[in-house]
């Protein structure tokens, strides 16, 4: 008796569903594809959300590290030329005081 019961429920419950679904099935059907609704966006949003993707690929590619990296390679290159010269500005003037200081 109990099952019965619940069966018929289930029925009635299914056939509400399936009623419900018909009468609703060309409001669907008319609805867009894409997913809008025709509303149209403020600019504001638009432009927002265009800043957003960009961000979110610009992190996603590592861009800002590239770009940190690249300048932290440069400046080393340019440190390491300068202490080069240095050092060679270094060893010529201890070659002219070793030829100073060397007896003939």
């Amino acid at each position: 008796m109990f099952t019965l019961i619940i069966s018929i429920i289930f029925i009635l419950s299914f056939g509400g569903v399936a009623f419900i679904l018909a009468k609703k099935i060309p409001v669907l059907v008319s609805l867009p594809q894409n997913g809008t609704t025709g509303i149209k966006k403020h600019h504001i949003i638009l432009e927002t959300e265009e800043k957003i993707k960009e961000f979110i690929v610009y992190v996603q590619k590592q861009i800002l590290l590239h770009k940190l990296l690249s300048w932290i390679k440069v400046m080393i290159l340019k440190i390491e030329r300068r202490v080069d010269n240095m050092l060679h500005g270094i060893r010529k003037k201890a070659q002219q005081v070793d030829r100073k200081n060397k007896p003939e």
